[in-house]
């Protein structure tokens, strides 16, 4: 018996519009357009993907879970996700060497240090 990791689900008002800033943010592919549930993964055939599930409650508390993303540059990557509409949050880290940002709905994410700063 094997098990697979098909997607993580991120619930969202509006899908599309996540779904299509998640599929530029990290240069994923489109799989799922559909308006209730649209997929990201990084090639058609590569898993895990991201799930954009349409929900009618907007998020009103800090993420029990998020994403973590290593780039090669921090500073620039950090620069590029604010310039697409990503947004600085704090969410009581203090000072630390990941940022913390949130996608257009208010979910947050990390982007880690630099992989020549590890």
């Amino acid at each position: 018996m094997g098990l697979d990791w098909e997607d993580t689900v991120i619930n969202s008002l509006n899908p599309v519009e996540l779904g299509r800033w998640w599929s530029q943010a990290l240069g994923w592919v489109v799989v799922n357009d559909s308006a209730e549930d649209f997929e990201i993964r990084p090639a058609v055939e590569d898993l895990p993907g991201l799930l954009f599930a349409h929900v009618t409650d907007p998020k009103t508390a800090q993420n029990r879970l998020h994403l973590d993303f290593r780039p090669d540059d921090q500073e620039l990557e950090v620069k590029r996700l604010l310039a697409l509409g990503a947004t600085l949050a704090d969410v009581g880290q203090g000072d630390q060497s990941w940022v913390v940002l949130a996608d257009i709905e208010g979910n947050e994410f990390c982007v880690l240090s630099s992989r020549s700063n590890r």
